[in-house]
């Protein structure tokens, strides 16, 4: 009689499930025991400190199923953490993955789902080391931590920012959230554009598959060039706040100067002052922003030219406790809310 192929988290078991997923972890440098213990075993670099950050994607106020295919929602769901590390200039190294699954969740899903989470993992030189899973009733939840390693010295922190700094972000904003907008029918989707088109899946595709900005973390605070740095989760202003908050100091933001793709302004241009809150506060664009002083601008243009890394000055580092943005005729523009929050 031929043995029946399992199809569904429930056929599986929780032991069968971790097999499942271990299957595809390769063996990485650092890790002494990986998955299959009580826990993990890894070694630090001599003379390097440990950072640790976790994140979790919870269905339906984080992601929905009937938009983000598994795989993409797999590679997000490492990205989101090690863009926290890269903002603090860490050399992503380890992760653990914990899932609530629902059990009637398809098992190709799953392994889909796997696959785009040790995608992202193999271009960050990030081993899988373990985990957890449980049931869910309340849809899927994505659980991850991080963990990475750097020099002491070139640990960047928000605390740091001083008055008279530059403020810089790498990349372009607005997209994800224009994105979002999109695929909820927030923004009516102009002619000429739809599912399939150019701008239309560009924008998409950042909200759903975002690229963590490691190797620029890295190359700035291996620089020794910058003061204070965040990665761009929940809308610049937002964010930058934060930098602002712990550094004790203000900021002000140039609006005309924030950089934006050849799809958010395809498709952006005629949407009156949305296109503003999705620069400012959308959220999700898992750029970095970063302060330095105004005397190492030129340095910092030539070295991330030369590393093919985008980046832009969109402001200044102020002594007054408020962050203000500036519209080109001087006047000041404040977005309601300012930036992303679960509790709101």
């Amino acid at each position: 009689m031929q043995k029946k192929i399992s199809n569904r988290i429930s056929e599986l078991g929780e032991f069968g499930l971790i097999s499942r997923i271990a299957a595809g972890v390769a063996p990485a440098e650092g890790v002494i025991t990986g998955i299959g213990d009580d826990a993990a075993v890894t070694a630090l670099t001599a003379g390097m400190q440990l950072l640790t950050s976790t994140d979790m994607l919870l269905e339906e106020v984080h992601f929905r199923r009937t938009w983000h295919d598994p795989f993409r929602l797999g590679r997000k769901s490492l990205a989101v953490s090690i863009s926290d590390i890269a903002a603090m200039g860490g050399i992503p190294r380890w992760a653990l993955l914990s899932l609530a699954l629902p059990a009637d969740l398809p098992l190709d899903y799953l392994d889909s789902f796997t696959h785009g989470f040790l995608a992202m993992a193999a271009e960050h030189g990030v081993a899988l080391i373990g985990g957890d899973t449980c049931a869910s009733r309340s849809g899927l939840i994505i659980s991850v931590t991080i963990m990475a390693e750097q020099f002491p010295e070139r640990i960047i922190r928000r605390s740091t920012a001083r008055p008279g700094d530059d403020i810089w972000v790498t990349g372009t904003l607005g997209d994800a959230a224009l994105g979002l907008s999109l695929l909820e029918k927030k923004l009516p989707i102009p002619p000429g554009e739809g599912r399939g088109e150019g701008a239309f899946d560009s924008l998409v595709n950042r909200l759903l598959d975002p690229t963590p900005r490691t190797a620029a973390g890295i190359t700035l605070a291996e620089s020794g060039l910058i003061s204070g740095m965040i990665d761009i989760s929940d809308g610049l202003l937002a964010d930058f706040g934060h930098i602002a908050e712990m550094s004790g100091v203000g900021g002000r933001l140039e609006l005309d100067a924030l950089p934006v793709s050849a799809a958010f302004r395809s498709l952006a241009g005629s949407l009156a002052d949305f296109p503003q809150h999705c620069l400012l506060s959308g959220g999700e664009d898992y750029e970095l922003a970063f302060t330095a002083p105004e005397a190492n601008r030129e340095k910092i243009a030539v070295l991330m030219k030369n590393s093919g890394i985008p980046v832009t000055p969109v402001g200044i580092v102020t002594s007054s406790p408020d962050v203000t943005v500036v519209l080109s005729d001087g006047s000041c523009w404040q977005p309601q809310p300012p930036g992303f929050n679960h509790f709101t």
